[in-house]
């Protein structure tokens, strides 16, 4: 029994840690992966550096259509000595990355 409740306290802890790694404060507004770059924008202000980083071939359901989206990478910070790396894909965020600065 108390190996149960280990592996599942073990659990818990691994989910919610990459639940916080999708989620960014900023100020009192929180963004997430999914939100739109001018949502992100308007919650965290302009970010210290912003570049495209290349693009990235997307394919559409059955219907064999492609399109390419375009791939950016935004830095926020420094924040107590950390920055905030944000990829979007599309316009979407989809990552978000937290390193120490030197």
């Amino acid at each position: 029994m108390r190996i149960y409740l280990i592996s599942c306290f073990a659990v818990l802890a691994a989910l919610s840690a990459s639940a916080q790694a999708s989620t960014l404060r900023c100020g009192s507004q929180l963004i997430s992966a999914g939100d739109r770059a001018f949502e992100v924008q308007q919650k965290c202000g302009m970010p210290v550096s912003q570049e495209v980083i290349g693009t990235k071939e997307t394919f559409s359901g059955n219907y064999r259509q492609s399109e390419e989206v375009k791939i950016e990478e935004w830095i926020y910070g420094p924040d107590h000595g950390m920055y905030q790396y944000l990829r979007f894909e599309g316009g979407r965020l989809v990552r978000i990355d937290s390193k120490r600065g030197n």
